[in-house]
């Protein structure tokens, strides 16, 4: 194996992880003028994804940093072509944080529910359009000899990519939905498993003939170590998709939640192995594809990259797991005041109070 090929499976192992921690984000943020049916339950909702919302967007940054290093003609291709679709991707982004920062700094219900709004807009716009860029990417773009795109927007909105979109987008909804199950309690926890059950169905379904017209349709080679590997890979997809939408039916959120981590992870996987050698396909021409060979580095940039990686990485993961790992109890809304009594109703009879030491005795009536 060259180091250009271990580059690429860590470009994919970058992406899948941002797909599985950010697709949780997303599907909370998409969930949260449904569940949220007060202003208590959107912000135990938002609470849920707080400590760990800006740190899953740290794998966006680096994979990223991984295409624009190691292979920095496909970064150059790829983020030239899709320039409009990201930018409205980064738009989303940056407009749910600031959702996130400033939906307490005033107390007012409608500047609550502006920022709600901003908050659903900023996750739901991203979670289609990542499914959007991904199948254009697997599917193929127009592109010359020159590496210049040659289409317009209006190309990435064709059926294979617009089935892409969906797709993410109920896959995240139900990661978000079963996280919310896994992490909240009360009303929220038992809407959150509701609304997975007819998610997971939405799911199954899309995603299967999503994966099912990308084996048929656009891998790399039908025949060879990839082409099986990537049908390999998308069949334990469907099948952990299939379990966690059961296991959410007898209630094992923690059980069903990893297990659709585990089918967003291999179906990435399956995506990226059916792409392989190619990292960006040429819909004019095969000659003008961009391939792992001819879009990668120098082998010497790729070898410092890699004692880099093997340096830090560890570090990084650990201390992402060990910031789960405090924030690992479910979440739960400020206890409810008990209401008054309306005008008129009969009061339970009280116990007698007892009298204290220093309470002198009452006077006893002279005889």
């Amino acid at each position: 194996m060259h180091l250009s090929d271990l580059w690429f499976i860590i470009v994919a192992v970058l992406w899948s992880g941002y797909f599985v921690l950010e697709g949780f984000d997303f599907g909370v943020g998409i969930l949260l003028p449904f569940l949220g049916r007060s202003d208590t339950d959107r912000r135990v909702m938002i609470n849920a994804i707080g400590p760990v919302w800006d740190g899953n967007e740290v794998w966006l940054l680096t994979a990223g940093g991984a295409m624009f290093a190691a292979f920095p003609a496909w970064y150059a291709a790829m983020f030239s072509a899709f320039y409009l679709p990201l930018f409205i991707v980064l738009v989303g982004l940056i407009i749910r944080g600031v959702a996130f920062e400033y939906r307490g700094k005033r107390d007012s219900a409608r500047w609550r529910a502006g920022w709600d709004t901003a908050t659903f807009l900023g996750s739901l716009v991203p979670a289609l359009l990542w499914g959007v860029a991904f199948a254009n990417l697997l599917r193929g773009i127009p592109l010359d000899a020159n590496e210049h795109f040659t289409g317009n927007f209006f190309t990435f909105l064709n059926p294979y990519a617009l089935l892409g979109g969906v797709t993410t987008l109920a896959l995240f909804t139900l990661h978000g939905a079963l996280f919310l199950a896994l992490k909240t309690t009360g009303e929220i926890r038992e809407r959150a498993r509701e609304t997975a059950d007819w998610a997971g169905i939405a799911a199954i379904l899309i995603g299967g003939g999503f994966l099912s017209w990308t084996e048929t349709s656009y891998r790399a080679a039908n025949t060879s170590g990839e082409g099986i590997a990537s049908v390999a890979l998308a069949t334990p997809a469907a099948v952990a998709l299939i379990a966690a939408w059961l296991l959410n039916r007898i209630g094992r959120e923690g059980i069903a939640f990893t297990a659709n981590a585990i089918a967003i992870a291999t179906a990435t996987a399956a995506l990226f192995t059916a792409l392989y050698p190619r990292v960006l396909p040429s819909t004019i021409s095969p000659a003008y594809s961009l391939t792992v060979a001819n879009a990668a580095s120098a082998a010497q940039t790729l070898a410092v990259m890699t004692v880099v990686a093997c340096i830090f990485l560890p570090f990084v993961l650990a201390y992402q797991a060990w910031t789960y790992w405090v924030f690992r109890k479910r979440v739960t809304g400020p206890p409810q005041a008990a209401q008054p009594a309306p005008p008129g109703t009969p009061q339970p009879p009280q116990p007698p109070q007892p009298r204290q030491p220093h309470e002198p005795r009452p006077a006893q009536p002279a005889s």
